[in-house]
């Protein structure tokens, strides 16, 4: 399966990600995390595939996780709700995030990718 990544043009992380891909000659396919972002199902299979848990997949240092106070319903909230909230909006979720199907990496550092998308 072609290396799917969740991103956002603009962000400077994505284009940090894409540009070490691009350098390493992973073929991936972009696709724009608030034109396009995964379903609540998509994330859930994401989440139990990364082996993290939900809270990382949330972009905490966005406008919209303050704006929603977020930080206050992750005690509170049921996985469910915490998936429906975060499929709700691509600026809530944490960026980018790559996956072949089989493994996931949420975020970008360099060693992570070296690690994981280094074939």
């Amino acid at each position: 399966m072609l290396l799917k990544v969740y991103e956002y043009p603009k962000c400077s992380t994505c284009q940090k990600a894409k540009k070490w891909l691009k350098e390493n000659d992973v073929a991936f396919e972009p696709i724009h995390i608030v034109e396009n972002p995964p379903s609540a199902d998509e994330l859930k299979k994401l989440i139990d595939l990364s082996g993290l848990e939900i809270k990382k997949f949330f972009n905490t240092s966005g406008m919209k996780y303050r704006e929603l106070g977020m930080k206050e319903k992750m005690n509170t909230a049921s996985e469910e709700e915490l998936l429906e909230i975060l499929a709700s909006d691509g600026m809530l979720i944490k960026r980018p995030i790559a996956t072949d199907g089989k493994e996931v990496t949420v975020g970008f550092k360099e060693e992570q990718y070296e690690n994981t998308w280094s074939k």
